[in-house]
């Protein structure tokens, strides 16, 4: 079973994790939790691909810009919706996370 498999069987299912279950969640939470979460795997192999090119696996730039874009990006979001912090200052931080990440 692969990786795509399991994604979609917890799709399916509904049970990828509790958000659903949460006082207040709708269906764009939901979406805006999968699209986090799915680039924070999109940059994981991002990252494990630049690690084997000769020339960028020692650059100084790319590989933290896709760390720290990801980590911004999908932590922003994450912490919107998980309701972490009453700043609602997050909801603008996110496409600088996204800027990184496209830097990288």
């Amino acid at each position: 079973m692969t990786l795509w498999h399991v994604q979609e069987h917890i799709e399916k299912n509904g049970q990828a994790h509790g958000l659903r279950k949460r006082p207040g969640t709708t269906l764009d939470n939901v979406h805006a939790w999968e699209t986090a979460s799915n680039y924070c795997v999109y940059n994981g192999l991002a990252l494990l691909l630049l690690s084997f090119h000769p020339r960028f696996a020692t650059h100084r730039f790319a590989g933290p810009a896709i760390a720290g874009g990801g980590l911004v990006f999908s932590g922003s979001i994450w912490a919107l919706l998980m309701r972490l912090c009453s700043l609602r200052m997050l909801g603008p931080v996110t496409p600088l996370g996204g800027m990184a990440m496209i830097a990288g």
